[in-house]
């Protein structure tokens, strides 16, 4: 009964409130996400510049941790969410079994890094003994205790491929705030428990991904699930493992090269002043919460589109692909208006230097106008993704965030300088807009268009 439910939602529900009551816990979550980063950062910084320091330091890899994982869970979502709409049942149980043993394959890597790798990777960067120390302590305890991130990711990609957003909201928020709250007990030692500084922050991070994990797996197991799975006995398939990763890896390299366009666009402002490179990353936590609603929202969007596309249901498909982007542009539309409007007060949350403010305000304005095509080409990835088509996400990304960033900032900042460099973002971002249009009329004609054609199979 409980499955019949849960497939007849994908399969039956309206797509306006399908849309939104599965978007709207995963939107909610991560807006939570991006306050916490805030948060854990403004704790830190108290510790003095060298304790901020050594967490940006392991700031790559965590980013790494999180793309993979996220990458992974992308994958498995799309494979379960085609297989339920295709309405064979055990493979999409396999494909959630293969979700954990991933999960455990992926952390033992990073816990092997985190042993042999710390101290290498640290002291390529550390100027200081203490910036070493205190980089070292949080890298491994961050990679050591990963294990409750992949599998509290798995378990979320599994529930939201099935069409349950709500589950999945309870436990992010759960190990998020989990962690705001014991950030400053851990950190600075407050209500018995030893002042463990940046150790602390890190330990913070971990027992919130604990708790987020147990709530996911809780709700997983003992809850009735459309898919279930099996552990005893499990055998891995190597037909699922690719059928993952067809999606999923290019997903992970989508995030993890985030990661590099960070560091080249870093290289790239320091030439003209620090605080250049500090509105850089000002830019960054404040554009989360533009963001993160839109990236909730391709959450909600990919199991309708992979049920709905394996059930070969165009036009079900087409209806929750335009609200999508409709409502994508809605979100995006008010950040312009705020990015654009009000600058000097958002950087004002980061108590910023006047240099600061005289970069930032022109940076702010300039970079958000890359707000609404990006909200396009998210929700045109999530179509790739949908059906199969990963590489077609990947190669966008790499154009947006590397490809055609880098090269523009470099040729703009011998052109003009400093405020010419922001360009580089909206330009980007529109090239891409335009690469992810050509693809998308492309699967629509071949394999979305001919759904209606029992004689015409989809390539899945």
């Amino acid at each position: 009964m409980e499955k019949s439910m849960q497939q007849n939602k994908l399969a039956v529900m309206p797509i306006p409130k399908l849309l939104f009551s599965m978007s709207l816990p995963a939107m909610f979550s991560m807006l939570i996400m991006a306050l916490y980063n805030i948060v854990d950062s403004m704790f830190v910084s108290r510790l003095g510049e060298d304790a901020l320091t050594a967490v940006t330091l392991v700031f790559p890899i965590q980013m790494l941790v999180v793309a993979v994982s996220v990458g992974t869970g992308v994958g498995l979502s799309s494979l379960i969410s085609r297989r339920l709409g295709q309405q064979r049942q055990k493979e999409a149980d396999s494909a959630a079994s293969h979700g954990i043993f991933l999960a455990v394959c992926s952390w033992l890597v990073f816990a092997l890094f985190g042993l042999i790798g710390t101290k290498p990777f640290i002291g390529a960067f550390a100027t200081s003994e203490y910036l070493f120390k205190a980089g070292c302590q949080y890298c491994m305890i961050i990679t050591i205790g990963s294990l409750f991130s992949f599998i509290q990711v798995a378990a979320e990609k599994t529930m939201q491929s099935t069409g349950n957003m709500v589950y999945p909201m309870i436990g992010n928020i759960t190990g998020c705030v989990t962690n705001i709250i014991l950030d400053p007990i851990m950190i600075f030692g407050y209500f018995g428990c030893p002042a463990l500084g940046v150790a602390g922050a890190a330990l913070a991070t971990i027992i919130g991904q604990f708790f987020g994990m147990a709530v996911n797996l809780f709700f997983l197991f003992a809850k009735k699930q459309p898919v279930h799975i099996h552990l005893k006995g499990f055998r891995p398939d190597m037909d699922s493992i690719k059928n993952i990763y067809s999606v999923g890896f290019p997903s992970i390299v989508m995030q993890a090269i985030g990661s590099v366009m960070n560091l080249g666009m870093n290289a790239i402002l320091i030439s003209f002043s620090g605080a250049a490179v500090a509105v850089f990353g000002i830019y960054f936590k404040l554009q989360s919460f533009i963001f993160m609603p839109v990236f909730g929202l391709n959450q909600g969007l990919m199991p309708i589109l992979g049920f709905n596309f394996g059930a070969r249901n165009r036009q079900r498909m087409m209806h929750a692909l335009k609200l999508g982007i409709i409502s994508a542009a809605i979100i995006m539309g008010v950040g312009l208006i705020i990015f654009q409007t009000a600058p000097k007060t958002l950087l004002g949350i980061f108590d910023p230097s006047e240099e600061m403010i005289t970069i930032g305000v022109r940076a702010l304005r300039t970079i958000s106008l890359c707000f609404l095509p990006a909200a396009v080409g998210i929700m045109t990835g999530t179509l790739f993704q949908a059906t199969n088509h990963g590489f077609l996400s990947l190669l966008v990304s790499l154009l947006r965030q590397l490809i055609l960033i880098l090269p523009l900032a470099i040729i703009l900042s011998k052109i003009g300088g400093l405020e010419l460099v922001w360009f580089a973002f909206p330009l980007a971002e529109t090239f891409s807009l335009m690469a992810s249009l050509v693809f998308t009329k492309w699967i629509y004609t071949h394999q979305v268009k001919p759904l209606d054609d029992p004689i015409n199979e989809p390539i899945l």
